[in-house]
């Protein structure tokens, strides 16, 4: 189903609002929207993802309801579904983002925790309700889809946080610099990913690459900050660390991202001598599609030496289908590759977040 048949599908089911808009990106003159809800105070932000400016609290407190009910049928559906297609559908703890604030001095948010069948057996199940009826060229309106209607009715519900579950995480754009060649000037590799059809949402679509949820392995308190899940997901999805993946078994180290745990490669780019990874938070969006939340980030390496060295370790992990690269001074590419019909909305939001970081920096 073409992303922007979605995102008008949507426009239409919950109309406009005066202080949140849908994420637009400006490729070569053209607009493209996507379902990414958003407001002018969670864009083109540069918030480096460190202790000093990451402020998430993890509220455990009976005044947030942490439950949702669930429909049988169509939760019994996606059960069944699974078991047959072979997706890969565990029970771990997520975070659920509770309040949200992108401030001068860093991101304030709180977050609560929820289970991760929880989510999947209802939030997760309105994309598929929504591409059913496009599917079926029913028409998208209030009353016409069931669970929506249940879930996410309206923009109100969709920013009233502590009254839904909101599960997310986060989407990177990963930028690798890489030295002159014979037929190229120095410029960043830019990664992308085709998604695996085995994975619980976005399959078989465009994104960028690490994206991950944000929850918890070992330190429900410490685990909130948003560099961990990043840092974890780059380990995860590009260097191979499989020990990582919540969806095989639980986390069994105490402290997984120990440095002696670590791959060659992280270990080179997080010592201190080196210190060329930048990671930084590029926007915030609410994901109509499903509610989840979605901080987008630029994950930077800066240092051409790593391509030289490392380029090698870089093999995308069983999320991906397929990996490809775009160079960031190759235009036409670039844009070829942005109005392309297969993008997921916050792979687009997150791609063209980090991607005008990134040039900016350049200037």
């Amino acid at each position: 189903m073409p992303r922007s048949q979605v995102t008008s599908a949507l426009k239409a089911y919950y109309g406009d609002d005066p202080d949140y808009f849908a994420y637009t990106a400006n490729v070569a003159g053209r607009e493209i929207e996507t379902s990414i809800l958003t407001r002018p105070d969670w864009l083109d932000v540069q918030i480096p993802l460190t202790a000093e400016t990451e402020h998430i609290t993890l509220v455990q407190s009976k005044s947030y309801d942490s439950s949702i009910d669930i429909e049988p049928e169509p939760a019994l559906d996606r059960l069944a579904e699974v078991e047959v297609s072979g997706i890969r559908l565990t029970n771990e703890p997520i975070y659920r983002l509770l309040s949200a604030a992108m401030m001068p001095d860093g991101i304030h948010a709180t977050v609560g925790l929820a289970d991760f069948a929880e989510y999947a057996l209802t939030m997760d199940l309105l994309e598929n309700e929504l591409l059913d009826a496009l599917a079926e060229k029913r028409t998208v309106e209030r009353g016409s889809l069931p669970l929506r209607d249940r879930y996410l009715p309206t923009i109100t519900s969709v920013i009233d946080l502590p009254s839904r579950l909101c599960a997310g995480g986060i989407v990177a754009l990963s930028a690798i610099a890489r030295p002159a060649g014979p037929h190229r000037d120095a410029d960043y590799a830019l990664l992308v990913q085709e998604r695996s059809a085995l994975v619980v949402n976005a399959t078989q679509q465009l994104t960028v690459i690490p994206k991950g949820f944000h929850q918890p392995l070992t330190d429900y308190e410490a685990d909130t900050s948003l560099r961990t899940t990043l840092l974890r997901e780059i380990e995860e999805e590009l260097f191979g660390r499989s020990d990582l993946d919540s969806t095989i078994d639980s986390a069994r180290a105490i402290s997984p991202m120990h440095p002696r745990r670590m791959s060659e490669p992280m270990q080179w780019l997080t010592s201190q001598e080196a210190g060329y990874l930048r990671l930084d938070s590029t926007g915030l969006g609410l994901n109509l599609v499903s509610g989840n939340f979605e901080f987008s980030c630029l994950a930077a390496i800066d240092a051409p030496t790593f391509w030289s060295r490392f380029a090698g370790h870089i093999e995308a992990n069983w999320e991906t289908k397929g990996l490809r690269s775009c160079s960031s001074r190759d235009d036409h590419a670039l844009t070829h590759l942005l109005t392309g019909k297969s993008w997921n909305n916050e792979g687009l939001f997150a791609f063209c977040q980090g991607l005008d970081r990134l040039q900016v920096d350049r200037t």
